[in-house]
């Protein structure tokens, strides 16, 4: 889907970056509330405290002292993720899917050695994948595994479940679904596949890959129009509950799927990107000011919310 002018994005109901940073990141979210979201390690104690499944932290790495320490983290695991507390754009995150005698291999198959891991994670340490190049701490989680019901729809990686969350409503929903091109990552900018999801039924409704149309995954050839999110009113109240949670009012939360322990948290965003309109073919701002129409009393529970976004924005 292309949008070739000002005019054809103003009467698609398109929002650009200006207009989402002063309108709603800089009017909805408090500066004070974003080390909550910006810090993953803090992410994960408040979604605790609100009782929202996240990946299991299996330990965190804070000094260059506790470097040699990390191989009893991942010790009799299967696999895991090691990332940056403060990393960003999938930046830093190194992913081990198999763990076998002593050795240690990537989504791609790769082998990674247990010095690599050592050195990728002074690296974090030094704030090489943080924002603003700030010291970091490197959080080491469980790998999630991945639900069946995913099986061709995403190559080398696990597909994560973007909602854009405003003042506690879901309003816009994609899939982000690893290639070849994005090495495992669920990241679009480096060539995952997005997937625009209807928030009714929690089904595929139109995809892209590099802003551009597909209809099937450009390594499985599957068929894209099939995708369907199992356990999508789990999924989604989830999400909206992140409103509660994090004092945010414009939010992006990033939901994963785990074969065993259903919908989780991965992690949140107070400045979530704009391709989630691209990836559903038409513009999120009708349904933010229809929100915003609402009044900040309209003392709605988060079922409630859920409720009055499928009825008004069922794709």
């Amino acid at each position: 889907m292309f949008f070739s002018s000002p005019f054809k994005l103003r009467d698609k109901g398109i929002m650009g970056m200006n207009q989402r940073n002063s309108g709603y990141i800089g009017r909805y979210n408090p500066r004070k509330l974003y080390p909550l979201v910006d810090n993953k390690l803090k992410t994960k104690i408040i979604a605790k405290e609100a009782n929202v499944t996240t990946p299991a932290l299996l330990g965190v790495i804070s000094m260059q002292a506790e470097v040699e320490g990390v191989e009893t983290y991942i010790k009799g695991t299967p696999g895991f993720v090691i990332k940056p507390a403060k990393g960003s754009g999938g930046k830093g995150i190194l992913v081990i899917t198999k763990v076998e005698n002593g050795r240690y291999y990537k989504p791609n198959g790769d082998e990674v050695a247990l010095a690599e891991i050592k050195r990728h994670v002074t690296d974090i340490l030094a704030g090489l994948f943080s924002l603003g190049g700030s010291a970091d701490v490197a959080v080491v989680e469980g790998l999630i595994q991945f639900d069946n019901a995913f099986d061709g729809f995403s190559f080398e990686g696990v597909p994560d479940v973007r909602v854009i969350v405003f003042k506690g409503f879901p309003v816009m929903a994609m899939m982000r679904l690893s290639t070849a091109a994005s090495d495992g990552k669920a990241n679009l900018h480096q060539g995952a596949v997005g997937v625009g999801i209807d928030i009714t039924s929690g089904k595929a409704i139109n995809a892209v890959q590099f802003d551009k149309p597909v209809q099937f995954h450009p390594d499985t050839g599957k068929e894209l129009g099939l995708l369907q999110v199992p356990k999508w009113e789990r999924l989604i109240y989830l999400a909206s509950s992140c409103y509660e949670m994090s004092g945010m009012g414009y939010l992006g939360t990033d939901m994963v799927l785990d074969r065993d322990l259903g919908p989780m948290l991965l992690e949140l965003n107070a400045r979530p990107g704009l391709a989630i309109q691209i990836a559903n073919g038409q513009g999120i701002l009708p349904r933010l000011k229809l929100i915003e129409s609402l009044g900040d009393d309209h003392g709605m529970t988060v079922e409630q919310r859920i409720e009055f976004c499928k009825k008004h924005f069922s794709s």
